[in-house]
C-alpha cells in the first residue's frame, strides 16, 4: 500500500525522542526521507538506528542560526526541498515567580520560540509551494499552570506564530497549524521538568481526575496527529491548533 508520505521529503526538528521521535518512525513508516536534529549526538544515534536507512540525523540547535543554515544547505545539497516542515524541537522546566534568573528566560524562549522562529524561516527557501509546517505548541498555552509560565507564555508565542504565518504565507499556499498536546509519556518529564516517581504519580492521578479519557498520552497518538496536519487529508486547514489531550482542557 502507498503511503500517505512517499517521496515526500520531510524534517522533524527535535526528532531523536518523544514525540519527534514517534512523529520521525510514522512519516518512515508512511514512505518519506526523513531528517531529524537534536542537540545530543548519543540520542541522535540511537534514534538513527531505530528509524533505519530512510532517516538522517543531524546534530543541530534549533537555538543556534549557524547550525540552522548549516543544516538548510546540507538538506538542499541532498535533496533540494522540504515538503513537510515539523518545529518540534523544545523544552519545559519549572521556574518560580519571584526567583527567576535571566538565564532560565532566556534558555526558554531562545529553544521554544525564537528556535521556532528561525526554523521556520531558514527553511522556507527550501519549503515546496504548498507544503505544510507543523509547530509542536501546548495546552499549557491557554492555562495558569504555576511554577511554569516561562513554559506556557512559549507556548502561547508558538500558538501565534500559526496564525501569522499562515497569513505571511497565503501566496505560496503552505499551510501553518499547532499540535497542542496535553500530558504525554516522554522524557521531558524526568528530565526537564525534574519529576520522580511519586511526583509522576501523583500527576498521573491529577490528570486521571481532571481529563475524560483519564491517562496519559502516548507519543505515537500525537504522531498521529502530526500526521494528520501534514497530509493531504487537512488540505483546507490552516492555522488551527489541534489539542490532542485526552480532553483535559478542553472540559
Amino acid at each position: 500500500m502507498p503511503g500517505r508520505f512517499d517521496n515526500q521529503v520531510v524534517l522533524v526538528t527535535g526528532g531523536s525522542t518523544g514525540i519527534g521521535l514517534a512523529a520521525a518512525a510514522l512519516f518512515v513508516r508512511e514512505g518519506a526521507k526523513v531528517y531529524i536534529t537534536g542537540r545530543s549526538r548519543q540520542s541522535l544515534d540511537g534514534a538513527a538506528a531505530q528509524l533505519g536507512e530512510q532517516a538522517v540525523a543531524v546534530q543541530s540547535d534549533v537555538a543556534n542560526l549557524a547550525d540552522l543554515e548549516s543544516l538548510r544547505e546540507r538538506i538542499a545539497g541532498a535533496d533540494g526541498r522540504l515538503d513537510v516542515l515539523v518545529a518540534n524541537a523544545g523544552i519545559a522546566e519549572n521556574n518560580v515567580l519571584g526567583e527567576t534568573s535571566e538565564a532560565a528566560f532566556d534558555r526558554t524562549f531562545d529553544i521554544n520560540v525564537k528556535g521556532v522562529f528561525f526554523t521556520v524561516q531558514t527553511m522556507l527557501p527550501l519549503l515546496r509551494d504548498g507544503g505544510a509546517v507543523v509547530l509542536t505548541g501546548s495546552i499549557v498555552a491557554h492555562k495558569g499552570f504555576p511554577n511554569l509560565s516561562l513554559y506556557n507564555a512559549s507556548k502561547a508565542a508558538v500558538r501565534s506564530f500559526a496564525r501569522s504565518w499562515s497569513n505571511d504565507l497565503r501566496a505560496r499556499k503552505i499551510r501553518v497549524n499547532v499540535v497542542s498536546p496535553g500530558p504525554v509519556e516522554t522524557p521531558i518529564l524526568r528530565n526537564g521538568l525534574k519529576l520522580n516517581d511519586e511526583q509522576l504519580d501523583q500527576f498521573r492521578a491529577q490528570v486521571a481526575q481532571t481529563a475524560p479519557l483519564e491517562r496519559f498520552g502516548e507519543p505515537s497518538e500525537i504522531a498521529e496527529a502530526i500526521a494528520y496536519l501534514a497530509s493531504g487529508a487537512a488540505s483546507y486547514v490552516a492555522g488551527a491548533e489541534l489539542s490532542v489531550d485526552g480532553g483535559m482542557a478542553q472540559v
